[in-house]
């Protein structure tokens, strides 16, 4: 008897970890934003009628405006590791590197800005379409 209440608690608790598991599964997949390929984002943007279609555009912009962010934020941290390096203190690279670097921050932070407004204009084209 005591072997069979063993055997179903183990049991049980596999069963609840494994549902666990698949919530957690699901949720992160469903907040993880759709990859959408340049000629599926063209086809999509030529013809974008709906709110639901809009709202699929401005996502993969908001998208981008995170990934450019993060490209930003990549270069800041190496131009403070270039800056923080003795090494290259009296190194005459030292000015080509920052400027490298700093070329690319202010690119990505310019180039997230920009995703950011298109992601507000099909996130404002996905409201008018609802109310059409």
């Amino acid at each position: 008897m005591k072997r069979t209440i063993s055997i179903f608690s183990i049991l049980s608790l596999a069963f609840v970890l494994t549902l666990a598991a698949f919530g957690q599964t699901t949720s992160a997949q469903q907040t993880k934003p759709e990859h959408l390929s340049k000629h599926q984002l063209n086809t999509l943007i030529a013809a974008a009628k709906t709110p639901a279609e809009h709202q699929r555009i401005a996502q993969y912009y908001q998208a981008k405006a995170l990934d450019y962010l993060a490209q930003a934020k990549e270069h800041e941290e190496m131009l403070a590791a270039y800056k923080g390096n003795p090494n290259f203190s009296t190194s005459k690279s030292r000015g080509s590197l920052a400027s490298h670097c700093g070329f690319f921050i202010q690119t990505f932070k310019e180039m997230a800005a920009k995703s950011q407004e298109l992601a507000k204009l099909h996130e404002e084209m996905a409201n008018e379409a609802e109310q059409n």
